[in-house]
Parts: structure tokens; C-alpha cells; sequence
């Protein structure tokens, strides 16, 4: 009883202390508080941007003088065409210019007459993503152009235009709405899991390599409790800290999906209660684990930076981890539920997806993170009771 009452009040001094950094409070405010409102309205405004830019109808051409067939057809389609300017390749490398350029060569309309197919180039930059976005839409207009072209010349000389398209196409997309969302807000399992470690970066710091530092820790190892019950007691508290990031990081999405900008992504993106809960499931005993884990490699470190430049190590391969269902094209294999970072991403992409999660997927990931934590709680322990502290 006594043992689990030093458990107890370890503990209670690691949370005290925690409260009462700064430092601490202020990763907790902004880290899960206040990330999900800011993500949101990150990606909303983008999308935003987007679906604005697509409203105005715009298209941007150079040459269009030559062309009055061209601008015919787009006034048609009650687009408003505007003048490229002379330097619009320079602007589009800039990404001063956000639509892409339609150039149409001076022999356009001599080259419809004689049947030639004249050449139409629509001038974008990849690295420019909203005039690379633009570039799909017009050339889906010019195409319209040249369909019509086609059923006129094939009308003229009495034949039908059926004979263009002897197959009917029509595309079925079996993605849910939910699934469709993802490839927008897929982003944010990675965004929730690295606030979680980043708010227990500085517990597990503070609580091991910055008590050595500040020469705390001596007196604390001279009371006669065993170590195990201190390092429980230290590891209870920096968990509680993740944990708390977690909840508040979960849950900061509900009103955060006050601020969507977009209607489209507003009705597509669905995250209520239940998905909030799931996200919990798969995050609290991460974030026991990278709390014990990252104590285990700040503990044989003397001071506070140079635990920070260990733990380094462990926030880069849980940010690198994820990227291997990213590059996999092919279907999850079993093994990714067994890997820290990578299993709780891809569980939470799931939640977000409308999928069902069972054991079969939970509980490869919940064995690893009490494997995890009980390695580095052993290691601290064993660590402490061998250290001879100066």
C-alpha cells in the first residue's frame, strides 16, 4: 500500500509542476486547443480559394484576336475572357498569376477551315497549384469546343454525330462521401498524433533530464521508495499531459467545423461525436507509450538540450512512419497495425473514411503500445537504480 501511495504522490508533484511551467501550458493551448480550428480553417480557405476562382468563370487567353470562332464558343459558355499578359509565363513560375494561360496560335481559324487541327496550348506551372488546378477545367472546355466543331462538320455532310462516339462512357465512383473528404483532410491524423508527442516532448523532458539539470532528481532518489514506484508516478504524470492533448485535440475539431468556408467541404466532411471517441481509442495508449518512450531517452541525458536532441530522433521517425501507407499504392498490409505512428495514423484515416474498425485492426496497435511502455518504464526504472547521481 505504501508503495502505491508514493506512486500517488509522484505523481501529484510531477502534475503540479507541470501546471505550473509555462512552457507546458502554452504547447497544450496551442497544440490541441486551438490546432483544430486553425487546420480547418486552413484547408477551407483553400478550398475556398478554389471553388471562388472556379465560380468567376474565367478563362485567361493570349492570342484570342485570332480566334473568333474560340471566343465565341467560351462566351457561349458564359465565361469571361480575359487578355493574357505579355509576361504570363513569368507570372506563372511566380505564382502571381493563378489561372492557366490558353494560347492559341495566329493561324487558328485558317487551320480550322482547311481541317488541320490547330494546335492549343494551356500554359500552367506544377509547382503553381491553383493554375495547375485551373488547367484540368479549361481543358475540359476546349475539348467541349472541339466536340462541337467535330458535330458540326460531321452535320454539314449528313453524317451522324453518333459515329464520334460509338461508345457511351459514364463514370461510377464508389467512394463515399466521407472517402472523398479524406483526400482533402487526410492531413489531419498526422497533424493530431504530432501534437500529442510535441506536448509530451516537454513533459517527459522536464520530468527526467530537466529535474538532473536543476539537481532535483538527487533528493528525489534518496527517498526510500523503490524506483519503479517513482518512475510510475513520473510516467502516470507526463502521460496524463498527452492524453489531455489528445481529448482537447479530438474534440477541438467539433467547433471547429464552425469556421468552414466552403459549403462543399462543410457537407462532406462529416466528424462528430462518434469520430472523436475513435480518435481517443487509437490515441490515448499512443500517447501513453510515446510518453514512456521518450522519458527512456531523455533519462540518460544530462541536461534538458541534450534530451531534446536525443528525443529529435523519435519525433522524425513518427513523422516519417505515416509516409509508407502514402507511397504504398496497394491495400494496407497486416504488418501496418503493428507499427507505432503508422497503425494509429491510418486507423484515425479510417474513423475519417466512415469505415468500421475491429479488433483486428485495434488490437495489434494497443498490444504494441503496452509493449512500448512497458520496455521504457522498465528501462527508466533500471536506469535510475544504477545511476549515481552527482
Amino acid at each position: 500500500m505504501k508503495r502505491w501511495l508514493a506512486v500517488v504522490t509522484v505523481f501529484r508533484k510531477e502534475i503540479v509542476d507541470a501546471l505550473r511551467d509555462r512552457r507546458t501550458l502554452l504547447t497544450v493551448l496551442i497544440s490541441s486547443v486551438l490546432m483544430g480550428p486553425m487546420v480547418l480553417l486552413a484547408i477551407s480557405a483553400l478550398v475556398a480559394s478554389l471553388e471562388s476562382s472556379a465560380e468567376l468563370r474565367e478563362v485567361v487567353v493570349a492570342g484570342l484576336d485570332d480566334a473568333p470562332t474560340l471566343r465565341n464558343y467560351l462566351e457561349r459558355q458564359t465565361y469571361t475572357v480575359r487578355k493574357a499578359p505579355d509576361d504570363f509565363e513569368q507570372r506563372l513560375r511566380k505564382a502571381t498569376l493563378a489561372d492557366a494561360v490558353v494560347v492559341v496560335p495566329k493561324d487558328f481559324e485558317a487551320s480550322l477551315q482547311r481541317g488541320d487541327g490547330p494546335i492549343v496550348e494551356i500554359v500552367a506551372d506544377s509547382a503553381n497549384q491553383r493554375s495547375q488546378a485551373s488547367s484540368g477545367r479549361i481543358a475540359r472546355l476546349l475539348a467541349g469546343f472541339g466536340r462541337e466543331r467535330a458535330t458540326l462538320n460531321l452535320a454539314m455532310r449528313g453524317v451522324s454525330p453518333d459515329v464520334l462516339e460509338p461508345v457511351q462512357v459514364e463514370e461510377r465512383d464508389l467512394a463515399s462521401t466521407q472517402t472523398r473528404a479524406t483526400q482533402i483532410t487526410g492531413m489531419l491524423p498526422f497533424f493530431v498524433l504530432m501534437a500529442v508527442l510535441t506536448g509530451a516532448l516537454n513533459a517527459a523532458l522536464d520530468t527526467t533530464a530537466g529535474e538532473r539539470e536543476r539537481g532535483s532528481l538527487e533528493p528525489l532518489l534518496m527517498n526510500p521508495n523503490e524506483r519503479w514506484a517513482l518512475v510510475l508516478g513520473k510516467w502516470g504524470a507526463v502521460a496524463c499531459v498527452g492524453m489531455l492533448i489528445a481529448v482537447l485535440s479530438c474534440f477541438s475539431f467539433l467547433p471547429g467545423q464552425w469556421l468552414l468556408r466552403s459549403d462543399t467541404l462543410a457537407a462532406m466532411f462529416q466528424y462528430g461525436l462518434r469520430e472523436a471517441l475513435l480518435f481517443l481509442v487509437v490515441l490515448l495508449p499512443f500517447a501513453a507509450a510515446a510518453s514512456a518512450l521518450l522519458m527512456a531517452v531523455a533519462i540518460r541525458c544530462k541536461t534538458f538540450k541534450e534530451a531534446q536532441a536525443s528525443a529529435t530522433v523519435v519525433m522524425l521517425a513518427a513523422s516519417l512512419l505515416p509516409l509508407i501507407n502514402v507511397f504504398s499504392l496497394g491495400q494496407d498490409a497486416p504488418w501496418y497495425f503493428w507499427v507505432p505512428a503508422l497503425a494509429q495514423n491510418l486507423l484515425m484515416t479510417r474513423v475519417l473514411k466512415g469505415e468500421a474498425i475491429g479488433m483486428e485492426q485495434v488490437g495489434p496497435q494497443l498490444i504494441g503500445c503496452v509493449a512500448i511502455a512497458a520496455i521504457a518504464v522498465w528501462f527508466v526504472a533500471r536506469t535510475l537504480r544504477s545511476a549515481a547521481i552527482k
